[in-house]
């Protein structure tokens, strides 16, 4: 076992061997893991040295697992008893949202060729009519082996760009991380997506990437598939390209929004008005804003944009289960008038949202030294182009 300095915010982590993965599946490991479990952990240094006087050099693997699986609770809710690494705990989906992309995959055969520790593969079992796991990483591999238990699905393990099953689904989840550092060119993606879109050309494909990647950039790899932004707890927790026969006739563009269910595309109606502000402004779903159907939404709830390049949006109403700010006010924003219209409305804290105006929130927000006892939004914008641009303020009060 090794330690490196990388990781979860700088912290040295584990490098996980398969004699660690040994002896954390075995009955002495599982037992030590339950006792190590009960333990604070929250002075480090005291925990490792009260650990190591127990077990030795198995401590920092013991710790280590423990941290993770701590970690692991609210975005992997199913996996109590399962083994991570550092690195594959911060690139595995969420649980919601590999199930949701499992129900689109129901009842075909389906070939996880980046199974890492298996979180993929477990939102599958029992959806998916046949499936199969490979990673390039023993450890990993080992790890998803324990993860999945003895009746999951066949493992082995392959390079994803060697490609051993036909007919299949097949997924690839690109390492996006490199010694703890995000990598945002998709080309140096390990493996990279250029190479994987070409390896798996004419295949059903489903390649997960960020949330950021550059759509232009994957279309001048050729991909001509769909793109789906998807959200969870009001943010955006990835994009996912869907290839060959998965995709939607005339669908480029996907937001799933799972906390409310809703899926917006971009073959949907954008008829979409522009005009002043209405009774309430409407912030849409970062999913609907990175996928570029912000139109689409507003014409589906009957909203209006307040100008055609900014995605906020308004109307009379507010679509169920989102959040939304009813206008009080509307000013020329400049911190003058913005703090003489706070201070009249006992404004004592402010939420500030910004779009298309160079504002920093927190940084405005001390300098207006509010003092007041009511909490109130502000919508920054731009309004109009060119000649016409002018920014805008809309002090608001939330729904929610």
């Amino acid at each position: 076992m090794v330690l490196q300095r990388h990781g979860h915010r700088g912290k040295a982590v584990l490098t996980f061997t398969l004699a660690d993965v040994g002896y954390l599946t075995s009955d002495e490991g599982v037992a030590a893991l339950a006792e190590v479990a009960e333990l604070p952990l929250t002075d480090r240094v005291a925990a490792v040295a009260a650990v190591r006087a127990r077990y030795g050099e198995r401590a920092p693997a013991l710790i280590e697992t423990t941290l993770l699986r701590r970690r692991a609770a609210a975005k992997l809710p199913g996996a109590a008893g399962w083994l991570f690494t550092d690195e594959a705990l911060q690139q595995a989906t969420a649980s919601a949202v590999a199930e949701h992309r499992g129900r689109r995959l129901a009842g075909r055969a389906v070939h996880d060729a980046t199974c890492s520790i298996g979180t993929e593969l477990a939102a599958l079992q029992g959806v998916a009519a046949v499936l199969v796991g490979s990673d390039i990483d023993p450890v990993r591999l080992a790890m998803a082996r324990h993860n999945l238990g003895a009746a999951g699905p066949l493992l082995c393990r392959a390079d994803a760009l060697r490609p051993i099953t036909a007919d299949t689904v097949v997924i690839v989840d690109p390492a996006r991380r490199s010694g703890g550092s995000r990598r945002f060119d998709p080309k140096a993606y390990t493996p990279g997506l250029d190479q994987v879109l070409e390896v798996y050309r004419g295949r059903d494909l489903v390649v997960k990437v960020a949330p950021g990647v550059d759509f232009a950039a994957i279309a001048e790899m050729g991909f001509a598939g769909e793109i789906e932004v998807t959200s969870l707890g009001g943010s955006v927790r990835e994009a996912c390209l869907w290839g060959g026969s998965l995709t939607q006739a005339g669908v480029r563009r996907r937001a799933s929004v799972l906390d409310t269910g809703e899926q917006l595309t971009d073959a949907d109606p954008d008829d979409c008005a522009v005009g002043p502000a209405g009774r309430w402004i409407v912030d849409p779903d970062g999913a609907v804003v990175r996928a570029g159907l912000v139109r689409q939404y507003a014409a589906r709830h009957r909203l209006w944009q307040l100008d055609r390049d900014i995605a906020y949006l308004t109307g009379d109403t507010v679509p169920d289960g989102m959040r939304g700010f009813e206008v009080l006010d509307q000013l020329p924003f400049t911190e003058k008038k913005l703090r003489q219209t706070l201070s009249a409305l006992d404004c004592g804290a402010l939420e500030i949202l910004v779009r298309g105006v160079g504002v920093d929130p927190d940084a405005l927000r001390r300098r207006l030294r509010l003092r007041g006892s009511q909490a109130l939004s502000v919508v920054i914008t731009r309004i109009g182009t060119g000649r016409d641009s002018r920014a805008s303020a809309f002090v608001c009060r939330a729904s929610r």
